[in-house]
């Protein structure tokens, strides 16, 4: 028998003429059938195999699909990877109650997030759940769910730093940001359009950005208000200077033609959101 499923665009996905096999063995050679032609003789040991294939069979064409969500392996504390090697974070369980919910299951990939869409387009991955930004410059590529969380985009600089974020902006300042990352694409697009002087240094994740600036290599970081309370809890010697953009809404990103996922995704988010389950996650990763 050939595999009963295959990695196919993202998803691990049912071989459907192995479905309709399956399905037409158990109807017609069921465990039942199999007993009333069974009348203690050679029949025995055929009819018991033939069962547990049947059964086995029922098994496999029922399996789940099975997504793979595209994550950022340094995101705190909407993403990341603990140090059992594990993703883990407010998307990672959030999406992990609503694939259970939903009847489907999930699993997590960390990437690069500045080659995340590109993935996703690749259908490398399935989804991005984690904490992505929605944008008009994104969904022109991709559609988003319907959005889950609402975050600040805010300034921070060393504890005893005395910038505010306006002075941060209006430079000359040297700033760290995430590549790939809306503030990225803010930042660089204001510079040009106002002549600002502020001279961006880029990095890999937000928690790199901030060893580089308690190293004293930039003076502050944009980045979102959620990972930057993160670092404080923490107890990194930090402090939100102020915001520097209107907030930004949080969607999961999918493939325009992939609406069967969308919509699995925006009932999952409903049925979370009125859930309690939805407080013990903002209670575990989100209460400062």
């Amino acid at each position: 028998m050939k595999p009963a499923y295959r990695q196919h665009e993202g998803q691990l996905e049912s071989s459907v003429p192995d479905a309709v096999a399956c399905l037409f063995l158990f109807k017609y050679i069921s465990p039942a059938n199999l007993l009333k032609l069974n009348h203690g003789g050679k029949m025995k040991r055929l009819s018991c195999v033939l069962a547990a294939f049947a059964v086995l069979c029922l098994a496999v064409c029922a399996q789940a699909k099975t997504y793979i969500n595209g994550i950022d392996a340094n995101y705190p504390p909407f993403a990341y990877v603990g140090e059992d090697g594990k993703p883990a974070g407010f998307d990672v369980d959030s999406m992990d109650w609503i694939a259970k919910t939903m009847n489907f299951e999930v699993k997590h990939q960390p990437m690069d997030w500045d080659g995340i869409i590109p993935a996703l387009l690749n259908k490398k991955i399935s989804m991005v759940c984690s904490g992505m930004s929605i944008s008009p410059e994104r969904a022109a590529v991709v559609q988003f769910s319907e959005p889950y969380f609402t975050i600040q985009k805010v300034i921070i600089v060393p504890a005893d730093s005395k910038l505010t974020a306006d002075q941060v902006m209006a430079g000359p300042t040297k700033l760290g940001v995430q590549r790939g990352t809306n503030e990225h694409e803010l930042l660089e697009s204001r510079k040009e359009e106002k002549k600002l002087s502020y001279e961006l240094r880029f990095y890999d994740s937000a928690p790199l950005a901030i060893e580089d600036m308690l190293n004293g290599r930039i003076e502050a970081i944009a980045m979102d208000s959620a990972p930057a309370q993160d670092a404080i809890n923490k107890g990194k010697a930090v402090k939100i200077a102020g915001t520097f953009a209107e907030d930004d809404v949080f969607g999961v990103a999918i493939r325009k033609e992939d609406k069967e996922l969308l919509d699995l995704v925006n009932e999952g988010y409903r049925k979370l959101k009125a859930d309690p389950y939805w407080k013990e996650l903002q209670a575990k990763y989100l209460t400062k």
